[in-house]
């Protein structure tokens, strides 16, 4: 039977499956396909959650005696967006000029691919790895992020399953394979905060009250001071106003209220119950100013609302993993990579409780776009990072988890 060495063979099967968030889209089913030659076990769980929706989600190990190793991502993809805006179908897994279009070639099914590649190069090389590999694939990360990793990893755990490392194959790279690995995240959280005014005839404003001028308070005390200078290992925390919202289509009418939404990506300085209490403490203080209420004897009425689940930072320091991940990227392209905890969120905040966990994958410049692609050359040469640290890794004494 041959074995699924080929990353570009293993990504255009995938690419073929249209698995927008939350359809599964045939792409687990590929995956099993390649997998069960290389002996794992396969098992694609179902989780449900009231709101939202169903998601099938993939586990596979193939089980060896020894430490164990898992490669976590996500088979789920964006939207297309403009279809006719494509160079190529988005679904289509063509080539073109050395490079493979399709939505997820990038972010992150190449990964996936490369991956599997990696170790069915090493089962033919080897016989396979002296310990366990299990891959942990999730059909809910461009989603809402309820009924995937999360609910996976207590599902696995519960069944007894433990690990040694994790490498999360999302495109960490910002320009050439070998940049980048991801080695934490800062965190994340989300809020709103919402001004009650009185509504009023705008040549009467002392017969209502402005919400907009109480939220001109709010945002600023939001935005100034800064949070902090960052850290050894982070970038400052910051925070970003991502709307401002008064729902009033009259240009002559004070509003009854006045909304802003904003996003916090905070680093190890913080926790999200401290960065949590500073926006209270800060906006507490500004309700009560009166730069943009003159004549008001009464503080700024709000409510302040915090959306979702927080992301939490956290940084790994598994030299081990750190090192020899380090190691094979040098081996494979010649120069040692950067350490860096820089970007948004991913699928490692949750993983990092169960075990030491880092990233690493392709060049992520087209992830999301119109004609999202990868090279085929970055495909072999992910293949070959990935084999080479499956043969370093396993190579190493470990004190078995």
């Amino acid at each position: 039977m041959k074995l699924p060495t080929d990353p570009a063979a293993n990504l255009a099967a995938l690419i073929r499956c249209p698995s927008v968030t939350p359809a599964e889209g045939g792409a687990l089913a590929a995956l099993e396909t390649m997998l069960k030659p290389l002996g794992f076990a396969v098992e694609r769980p179902v989780f449900s959650e009231d709101g939202t929706p169903d998601i099938e989600n993939l586990y596979a190990r193939r089980s060896g005696n020894g430490p164990h190793l898992m490669f976590a991502g996500h088979t789920d993809v964006v939207p297309v967006g403009d279809e006719t805006a494509w160079t190529h179908p988005p679904f289509a897994a063509e080539i073109a000029n050395g490079e493979m279009y399709g939505r997820g070639a990038v972010d992150m099914k190449g990964g996936i691919a490369c991956f599997i590649a990696a170790v069915a190069r090493h089962v033919e090389k080897a016989g396979g790895p002296k310990g366990s590999v299990s891959l942990l694939i999730t059909g809910d990360e461009e989603g809402p992020a309820i009924n995937g990793t999360v609910k996976l990893l207590e599902w696995a755990a519960g069944k007894g399953e433990k690990w040694d490392a994790a490498i999360v194959g999302e495109p960490t790279n910002p320009d050439t394979l070998g940049d980048m690995i991801k080695i934490g995240r800062r965190g994340s959280i989300s809020g709103s905060v919402t001004v009650n005014g009185r509504q009023g005839h705008a040549a009467y404003p002392q017969l209502a009250d402005n919400p907009v001028r109480g939220l001109i308070s709010l945002v600023d005390t939001l935005l100034h001071p800064v949070f902090d200078k960052g850290t050894k290992d982070f970038q400052p925390t910051n925070l970003e106003v991502t709307s401002i919202d008064v729902g009033n289509p009259a240009t002559n009418v004070i509003p009854a209220k006045a909304t802003a939404t904003f996003n916090i990506r905070f680093n190890d300085t913080w926790t999200a119950e401290t960065i949590q209490a500073e926006i209270h403490n800060r906006l507490d203080q500004a309700a009560g100013r009166k730069k943009y209420r003159p004549g008001k004897k009464t503080p700024v009425d709000y409510e302040l609302v915090w959306r979702d689940r927080p992301s939490h930072v956290f940084l790994t320091r598994d030299e081990r993993l750190i090192e020899t991940l380090s190691g094979s990227v040098k081996a494979t392209v010649g120069r040692k990579p950067a350490l860096s905890t820089s970007g948004g969120t991913s699928d490692a905040r949750f993983i990092k409780d169960y075990c030491p966990v880092v990233e690493f994958g392709l060049v992520g410049q087209t992830m999301h776009m119109v004609d999202e692609r990868v090279a085929l050359a970055d495909l072999e040469t992910l293949t070959g990072i990935y084999q080479r640290f499956i043969e370093d890794w396993f190579g190493q004494d470990h004190a078995v988890g």
